[in-house]
Parts: C-alpha cells; sequence; structure tokens
C-alpha cells in the first residue's frame, strides 16, 4: 500500500468517527433529551434557545455532511463553534470526561479532530461536492 493511499485511509477513518460522534450527540439532544430539555439546559447556561436548535441542526447536518465526505472541510470548520461551545460548557468541570457534569477532556479532543478533518479533507470514499451548490464554496473548502 502507498504512502497516499494509507494516507487517505486514515482520513477516512478519522472522517467517519467523527460524522459519526456528531450525528449522534444531535440525535441524542434532539431524541433522549428532547428539544425542549435541550433548549432548558442551553438556557440554564445563559444561552438564547436559538442555539440549542443551532447546535442540533450543525451537529446532525453537518456529521451527515462530514460522513458523506461532502465539503468536509467546510462541514468540520463550521462544527468548531459548536465544539468550542461543549469545551466552554464543560470547562468547568474535572478533566476527565467520567466526572460529575462530564469533564472536558471529550469536547477538547472533539475540537482537535474537527480541526484534523479540516486540515486533511475527505480521504477516500466521499462524495466530493454537489454541481448546484459547487460554485458558492471557496476552493480551500472544498475539499
Amino acid at each position: 500500500m502507498s504512502q497516499v493511499q494509507s494516507t487517505n485511509y486514515g482520513a477516512l477513518v478519522i472522517r467517519l468517527s467523527f460524522g459519526t460522534i456528531l450525528v449522534a450527540h444531535g440525535l441524542l439532544k434532539l431524541m433522549v433529551f428532547t428539544m425542549a430539555g435541550t433548549v432548558a439546559y442551553f438556557e440554564s447556561l445563559g444561552l438564547p434557545a436559538i442555539t440549542a436548535y443551532l447546535t442540533v441542526f450543525g451537529e446532525i447536518a453537518g456529521g451527515s455532511a462530514i460522513l458523506l465526505g461532502l465539503y468536509t472541510r467546510l462541514a468540520a470548520l463550521l462544527s468548531l463553534p459548536i465544539l468550542i461551545g461543549a469545551l466552554w460548557a464543560h470547562s468547568g468541570n474535572a478533566w476527565v470526561f467520567s466526572s460529575e457534569g462530564g469533564g472536558w477532556e471529550f469536547p477538547l479532543l472533539l475540537v482537535i479532530l474537527a480541526v484534523g478533518v479540516a486540515l486533511q479533507g475527505n480521504g477516500t470514499f466521499a462524495v466530493g461536492k454537489l454541481s448546484f451548490i459547487d460554485s458558492f464554496i471557496p476552493q480551500p473548502l472544498k475539499g
């Protein structure tokens, strides 16, 4: 296996893992905690209700795009405000995520994964782009 192939497969594994986590967290907020519960939690942090809706949408839509390899760099970059917000929400807790209230190690890992996916791009087995919106996406963010 050549170096290029192993790099592409590595990017695929990271991309699929990261996309799966984003979708799972969005669905958890929607289906387990319910949208009303998620809104209440965000408001308890002093955030407006709209941030809860945008977070759930961003996690599900962005995670799905990343899973498909559809504008992966852009989707990973757009996930950063959500992930940095999660890091902020857990920053007062201990390091380990199993701590009461959830620590900040896992949100930090997700921030790092988002940056890694944004730098690596799609990897192999990716949709890549959709012609009807491709002209709206800056060239460096298309991969």
